[in-house]
């Protein structure tokens, strides 16, 4: 089982590597849900030792996107190539709830131009239909899909989350999310069949190490 832990800076994802996290999700502002983190602070993701996606994700709130945050999204995701991180967080949606897919092609599109890894974050827990809305991610060729199954909290999700499994095969792994605990995460992963997890809890951490 994979652990990924969510971590609002540097500080924080070093105090996870150090508890035994997989691979850190770094991000600023994580009580609004995770932004992308300064230039400053990816400058110096590629030392903590673990593999490291980043969050590009410009401002708080929806995930319909002006021209202008179209352009930082896409220069962020460049940087991020140039830094060297493992991957990148992403994910925008239509005005009616649909992934916008022409956008998020050209977002993968760089990213795979640079060797990066790339996730679709929790943007489609709030899609109009969310098994739709994996196909379409799918079809975008990403590793793995941040998700909830469309809850509140992913044990909330779990009968959505496996059916996401089982309908993902092999072509993208489905990483749960949101309201997992050390109590509650083996069941989750017995009952969905996900290889990983995602957690803003260090606690998490040792459950990849039992």
């Amino acid at each position: 089982m994979l652990v990924e832990i969510c971590c609002d800076g540097l500080e924080a994802a070093k105090e996870a590597v150090g508890a035994g996290a997989d691979r850190i999700e770094l991000c600023s502002d994580l009580a609004c849900g995770g932004l992308t983190p300064s230039h400053e602070v990816l400058d110096n993701a590629v030392t903590l030792g673990v593999p490291v996606n980043v969050l590009i994700r410009p401002r708080e709130g929806d995930f319909v996107y002006s021209d202008s945050e179209i352009h930082h999204i896409l220069f962020n995701v460049a940087y991020c190539g140039n830094v060297g991180v493992n991957g990148v967080v992403i994910g925008a949606l239509t005005d009616d709830g649909r992934i916008d897919l022409p956008l998020c092609r050209d977002i993968v599109d760089i990213a795979r131009s640079y060797g990066l890894s790339v996730t679709f974050h929790r943007a489609i827990d709030r899609t109009a239909d969310i098994m739709e809305a994996l196909d379409d991610v799918l079809s975008l060729g990403v590793d793995r899909i941040l998700t909830s199954g469309g809850a509140a909290s992913a044990p909330e999700g779990r009968e959505t989350i496996k059916k996401m499994v089982e309908r993902a095969g092999d072509k993208a792994i489905i990483l749960a999310g949101a309201g997992i605990t050390p109590d509650n995460a083996r069941d989750l992963i017995a009952y969905t069949g996900v290889s990983e997890i995602h957690g803003s809890r260090v606690g998490l951490t040792l459950l990849a190490k039992e």
